[in-house]
């Protein structure tokens, strides 16, 4: 079946993620953004289970996080690493925030900080243009240090200088709470998240290997048509063509790659994966689609095609446009080595993907696809962005919001997979307003698949 499959996807990089529950959390929505990453997770709840959770897990992972640096430096005394293994530093805007937050609350007037550089830490009071501080260092001969001794340390510090604690580690935290000492829990926000998995990715064989891998793209004007219908002359429209040309032309530069008109509405390019992951950030950010659309009133579909050859990468570009032609247009898919689909490439923020694969395997899904009268690849693709919202249940109003069709379209779209077998009539949603009550339908095929 496709979700089997996918467990065996070879473009995939397993990055074992180990650190307290919260933090481990907040990582699952981080890595949402991370197409490349198939996380395997790991929760610690005592600094006792380190050693055994991280010598199990580098058995299967390529890459190794540890949201806290007090768990990284207990295993970097405890194992010897063959693989590599990070940590999220709380050194960027995590630290900023938790040092603003205390100035706001109790003024910046004597810090008792564990964890952190002195220096960084006062890089930043300047910064937050404060001159008249008292910091307090916790320095330890042991290379790593018990809970109960910083805890001690910030208890003193309170009860002396009337400081407040500033700690990057869960437990201590967690303890000073309880004792009802103020304190400030360094966590890395979203964007230190990002930077530390961007470091991870590139620290991989698998993403090193791959760096010079031939890509190769398809880009498409859409509605090609009617947007020369609009011109009057076809001066008018050769000077569309020409500035759009431009502007790929400026936006495959910056892949170093080369760009070729195939002719009529449709264009090619080929450039390397490494660059292609850099300029898109791991393929969360693609400006040249939002760009055409403002400057020149025009929407564009992109289809992009990794592969162990040249001819691979060119076939799995048209099914990838096929996928964003299927959308509607004005988006960007990228079909990987083994025909899994990533996309659609957001423009402008960090998003969850949808992620599947472009064939079915399971016989009695093909058939029922069949019956249902649509293709195998578009059925798996619904499948893939209904799953995504993590529900299964839906009236035709809710699908459509979902699948971002009309109303009408999704009761066709319900009807056929009714007939097909693919859904069951579970009840009825009563209106406030007058109105027949709407049908919900429960996707049983997607629950299916799942389980």
């Amino acid at each position: 079946m496709a979700s089997k499959n996918a467990l065996n996807d070879t473009s995939d990089i397993k990055i074992g993620i180990i650190g307290p529950k919260d933090l481990v959390n907040e990582s699952r929505e981080t890595l949402m953004a991370f197409p490349n990453f198939k996380p395997v997770f790991r929760i610690i709840e005592q600094d006792s289970q380190i050693h055994d959770i991280t010598k199990e897990l580098i058995k299967d992972v390529e890459v190794l996080m540890f949201t806290e640096f007090h768990a990284y430096s207990i295993a970097k005394q405890l194992i010897d690493f063959k693989i590599p293994v990070h940590h999220m530093p709380l050194m960027g805007t995590g630290l900023y925030r938790s040092l603003f937050l205390i100035k706001i609350a109790y003024h910046l007037t004597s810090l008792s900080i564990d964890t952190f550089d002195k220096d960084y830490v006062e890089q930043i009071l300047l910064e937050l243009e404060e001159d008249n501080y008292n910091l307090l260092v916790y320095k330890s001969n042991k290379p790593s240090p018990g809970i109960n001794e910083i805890v001690n340390f910030h208890i003193h510090n309170y009860r002396s200088n009337n400081s407040i604690a500033l700690t990057g580690i869960t437990d201590v935290a967690k303890q000073l709470d309880i004792l009802q000492i103020p304190y400030q829990w360094v966590t890395p926000t979203q964007q230190d998240m990002i930077v530390s998995f961007e470091r991870a990715l590139l620290a991989t064989d698998t993403r090193r290997n791959k760096e010079s891998q031939i890509v190769f793209g398809l880009i498409n004007i859409d509605n090609f048509k009617n947007v020369t219908a609009k011109y009057s002359s076809e001066h008018d429209v050769q000077l569309l063509k020409l500035k759009l040309q431009q502007m790929l032309l400026e936006y495959i530069k910056m892949l170093d790659g080369h760009l070729i008109n195939l002719g009529g509405n449709e264009y090619s390019f080929i450039t390397t994966r490494g660059i292609f992951e850099r300029e898109t950030r791991g393929y969360k950010f693609i400006p040249l689609l939002q760009d055409v659309k403002n400057d020149l009133g025009v929407t564009i579909s992109l289809g992009v095609g990794f592969g162990r050859t040249a001819a691979e990468s060119g076939n799995h570009a048209r099914l990838a446009l096929r996928q964003s032609l299927d959308l509607g247009g004005n988006v960007c898919y990228i079909v990987r080595e083994d025909q899994s689909v990533l996309g659609p490439v957001d423009i402008t923020t960090y998003k969850q993907y949808e992620q599947y694969n472009l064939a079915i395997t399971d016989p009695q899904l093909l058939d029922k696809a069949e019956k249902a009268g649509m293709s195998a690849s578009y059925m798996t693709k619904l499948m893939a962005r209904v799953s995504r919202h993590k529900k299964i249940e839906y009236t035709a109003q809710e699908l459509a919001s979902t699948l971002n069709v009309t109303i009408r379209s999704a009761n066709r779209i319900l009807l056929k997979w009714t007939d097909a077998e693919l859904v069951d009539i579970v009840g009825e949603e009563k209106v406030t307003h007058k109105g027949r009550p709407r049908r919900i339908y429960r996707l049983s095929f997607i629950d299916e698949e799942q389980r």
